[in-house]
């Protein structure tokens, strides 16, 4: 190729989208592959290596949004070097949910809460320059209060009450265990030999959001309770700005597609969100073009938008096999 490009990359717990732009702000390729969590183990580096092979190698300037950066010294120094190694030149390495602050905001003043695989909320009175406050990220050890692995986790919990008869939750038992594809006895089995029990309890947040979805009263108490941890976030992120102007507020990640949590977030803040401008892919190119010195204007957002969500329809559809 011979124009020049930009290189995004979003990685969370469980998966990771990779993406290049044109100085029009047109993606003209891009590429998706698991999540490059290092706590997982160093297959990270690989994966890496993977998605970024065969791609475009004129690259005026990258960011890498991956997990658990500015948070574990080791883990974001090992990330600099690798990715550095990987992609010479104007390479910068940001903290997933910063990215997807960029990306939702575009420059404007706000909260971005995002809850994935884990959750944090991340608020700046400039999108650019002025500091920025993190609220949560913690960690499944103690942490990630509303994300997607806390709602496994919690859902889980309701399954063993259940099982126990300490509860009664028949359907939210069938529908997790149906899941899983297991027997009630199997259970404890397959959770204490998982290699990676926090993506595998993530993905049950899927179960409980359609029985939510259903009516399903404990699977509804759940994300409600999800969405109650998040709105706190919110909350603390924006009082720490000190500012006097009501909390803008916008999203990110898998819990947050559901209607139920974010209704839910609403009614507890008393405002309703602002939509995300760019996903969390799009703020690692916004940050990109922005850094290779690239007129990142409005039309250039708004380019950038069209081409994204025509690349994620796209996928959708890919998967589903239409």
């Amino acid at each position: 190729m011979s124009m020049d490009v930009v290189l995004g990359l979003d990685s969370g717990g469980t998966k990771t989208v990779l993406a290049f732009a044109d100085r029009s702000g047109k993606v003209i390729l891009s590429r998706r592959g698991p999540g490059l969590d290092p706590s997982a183990g160093r297959g990270w580096v690989a994966e890496l290596e993977t998605l970024l092979d065969a791609c475009p190698q004129n690259v005026a300037a990258a960011v890498f949004g991956l997990p658990f950066h500015d948070e574990v010294q080791h883990y974001s120094d090992e990330q600099t070097a690798v990715t550095r190694a990987l992609v010479a030149g104007n390479t910068l390495v940001q903290n997933d949910v910063r990215i997807a602050f960029d990306g939702a905001m575009a420059g404007k003043a706000g909260v971005l809460v995002l809850a994935g695989t884990g959750s944090m909320a991340w608020a700046s009175l400039n999108g650019r320059f002025d500091p920025h406050i993190r609220v949560g990220g913690w960690g499944d050890a103690f942490g990630d209060e509303g994300s997607a692995y806390w709602i496994g986790r919690e859902a889980l919990s309701v399954v063993s009450r259940h099982l126990d008869a300490r509860i009664n939750a028949q359907a939210l038992c069938e529908g997790v265990l149906s899941a899983l594809g297991l027997a009630a006895k199997d259970l404890i089995g397959w959770c204490y030999q998982l290699e990676n029990r926090r993506m595998e309890f993530a993905r049950l947040a899927v179960t409980v959001s359609v029985l939510a979805e259903n009516d399903n009263p404990d699977a509804r108490a759940i994300l409600h309770a999800a969405a109650d941890h998040l709105a706190a976030h919110v909350t603390a992120a924006w009082s720490q700005t000190q500012a006097l102007m009501p909390v803008s507020w916008s999203y990110a990640g898998g819990v947050l597609s559901s209607a139920i949590v974010r209704q839910r977030i609403a009614a507890q803040l008393g405002f309703d969100p602002v939509l995300p401008r760019l996903p969390p892919v799009g703020g690692a190119l916004l940050r990109a073009a922005a850094n290779a010195g690239w007129s990142v204007d409005d039309t250039w957002i708004d380019r950038l938008s069209a081409s994204l969500d025509t690349l994620i329809y796209n996928d959708d559809h890919q998967k589903k096999g239409e």
